[in-house]
């Protein structure tokens, strides 16, 4: 088995690997460093990289297969997690300027519970300051650039995770989500990603704005995305908002198929502007869903544009952050961040609590919506991939990244399951994915779905990034 055919491998045929003793955990691991030697300078996906640890955790792994005695089903798989995540005995950056390059002392819940399941962390994936927008890019590492045309963005704030799952630069990449931080990367750079129902995947140390903050997985296929949240998606007690009642096994329903599902297929929300060859492959998404057996019906859910509603809990959160820094700290902040919290200085605390009302409003009406249809498809992002190092596409005379991506944050105003699916591609060869959402703690249900999909239409993935290469 060559260094070569193991970097492309998924997390089941790893493990199928390692349970046959064809291939061990340590031959994998050095697979994902090779892997993230060869391309990284390219993608700047990593911005810390723990080869010895690696080793020495695959090293444990290999043992333990030989012994017959893994501590779970991805015993040695490598893994990532975002650089908003802490992790023993490395830095935590968050891509600020005013967070000190010193190791943290603990494991945050996704690492302790991957360690503890005896998968392999190759290092921390980029994010742009605090995860504050839905590019990456930031003043400690620079930005991170699509694999697909390295001139252009991969989405963010978990572009990291994305672009190293894109490239296959490890297996099982953990990402984080506000308003579409693992959905939009995942669209853009062609990979699934999953945001569970809120509280269902426990984070600590809590979020910048910790209602809206769902952790999840970035990978090539819905099982892999199952066996990270079969370990990551249990409760802890350190998560103040962290909930029980997760599914034993979350991939329990992955074979089911179609039959029987009741989809609504929202092209534009309503309110939405799409650009034509993104809606041409979503609309193609949904005639393909319905030719698998789910019943496909186009209809809107029936709510206004809830932008406002989240701009002024995200931007507060970047003014509580702001705040709490001095002069100089804050001369280092991201200009972006800056604005959104100074814009948020004139808002008093009735308009706070009225937004919090018309969340209430808007999660009723998506339930209620749930109740006629299992699923809600739209699009995952209105837009093909931009340039690099902006936050809003050059020329298109919008200020913030909400703008850009109307389809993924009323999903964290509701707390519901949401996932983006590669669906096919641009005539310029970039990713396009469609969204599938569900009522809260319904994930098996939305798993179930993209499932079927990704297995009936395979997805392509990169092969080096160039975009030389991708035409």
């Amino acid at each position: 088995m060559s260094e070569s055919d193991l970097g492309m491998m998924n997390a089941q045929c790893l493990v199928a690997l390692f349970r046959s003793h064809d291939a061990s955990p340590l031959e994998a691991t050095r697979a994902a460093l090779e892997r993230i030697e060869r391309f990284n300078d390219k993608v700047n996906a990593y911005v810390h990289v723990d080869s010895e640890g690696a080793e020495a955790a695959a090293t444990a792994s290999a043992r333990r297969w030989g012994q017959g005695k893994p501590l779970s089903p991805i015993d040695g798989v490598p893994v990532s997690l975002k650089d908003l995540t802490q992790v023993a005995g490395m830095p935590c950056r968050e891509g600020s300027l005013t967070v000190p390059d010193t190791p943290c002392e603990q494991d945050a819940p996704p690492a302790r519970m991957l360690r503890e399941a005896g998968a392999v962390i190759l290092g921390k994936t980029n994010t742009p300051e605090f995860g504050w927008k839905a590019v990456t890019d930031n003043r400690v590492f620079g930005a991170t650039l699509n694999p697909w045309d390295t001139r252009l963005t991969p989405g963010g704030s978990s572009g990291g995770a994305a672009v190293a799952a894109a490239l296959n630069m490890g297996v099982l990449h953990q990402g984080g989500d506000s308003g579409g931080s693992i959905r939009i990367p995942a669209a853009f750079t062609g990979v699934f990603g999953f945001k569970p129902t809120f509280g269902w995947t426990p984070q600590w140390p809590p979020a910048k704005e910790p209602t809206l903050s769902h952790l999840g997985p970035l990978t090539r296929t819905v099982r892999d995305a199952v066996s990270m949240l079969n370990v990551m998606g249990r409760y802890d007690y350190r998560d103040p908002y962290a909930s029980r009642g997760q599914p034993d096994d979350w991939g329990q329903d992955l074979e089911r198929g179609l039959h029987g599902l009741r989809i609504a297929y929202s092209p534009d929300l309503g309110y939405a502007q799409v650009d034509r060859q993104v809606a041409d492959r979503v609309a193609e998404a949904a005639r393909k869903l319905e030719k698998l057996g789910a019943e496909v019906v186009e209809i809107h859910p029936g709510f206004a544009s809830p932008l406002e509603i989240f701009k002024k809990l995200w931007f507060t959160a970047s003014l509580e952050q702001w705040s709490q820094l001095d002069d100089d700290l804050r001369e280092k902040l991201d200009p972006g961040l800056v604005a959104n919290a100074r814009e948020a200085e004139q808002w008093r605390a009735v308009d706070l609590f009225r937004v919090l009302l018309e969340r209430a409003r808007l999660t009723e009406r998506l339930e209620h919506f749930n109740q006629d249809y299992h699923l809600l498809m739209t699009p995952t992002v209105p837009i093909s991939p931009f340039e690099a190092n902006q936050q809003v596409p050059p020329g298109s005379g919008m200020k913030d990244w909400e703008e850009w991506a109307p389809f993924s944050y009323p999903f964290n105003l509701s707390q519901q399951p949401a996932a983006s699916v590669p669906c096919g591609f641009t005539d310029a060869g970039l990713p396009v994915g469609f969204q599938l959402a569900g009522g809260k703690h319904d994930d098996v249900r939305v798993l179930r779905a993209c499932h079927a999909f990704m297995e009936a239409y395979p997805p392509r993935f990169p092969t080096i990034p160039d975009p030389s290469q991708q035409a």
